[in-house]
């Protein structure tokens, strides 16, 4: 399939998902109040989908992709501040591993685009060929 707009891009779906809940998450209760922590985990989050955004905008599948491995950084960083919402006792265990693992599959999607346009480029960065997706919500 043809990719004309980040928006149809998975991944990107996936992120703005997850940007969506943890704002969500950090609106109430002690996270709230954790300026930094909630800060930090926002701007995480914002930057996953951004990223992508950005990186597809770009002239050439190797830019495409730099922005793509930070969009994976910003993944990790936010599994990693999500241990510190859980150790301080802002997030339960099971909140916790549902972000976690929602965290663990985009990045497993970034990582399989990655492959793809590494596997592909002389593909021209505006128009795509990846895997079938789902319609924007």
């Amino acid at each position: 399939m043809t990719i004309n707009r980040f928006e149809e891009i998975e991944a990107w779906q996936k992120a703005r998902e997850l940007a969506r809940v943890v704002y969500q998450s950090t609106k109430d209760g002690q996270i709230s109040r954790d300026y930094d922590l909630r800060d930090q985990m926002r701007r995480a989050g914002v930057s996953i989908m951004a990223n992508i955004a950005e990186g597809f905008s770009r002239r050439s599948n190797k830019e495409f992709c730099q922005f793509l491995f930070i969009a994976k950084s910003s993944a990790s960083e936010l599994q990693s501040h999500a241990y510190v919402a859980l150790d301080q006792g802002y997030i339960g265990k099971a909140d916790f591993e549902k972000l976690y693992d929602s965290l663990d599959h985009t990045s497993r999607m970034i990582s399989n685009l990655i492959k793809y346009l590494t596997a592909h480029p002389s593909q021209p960065s505006r128009t795509r060929q990846t895997q079938k997706t789902p319609s924007t919500p």
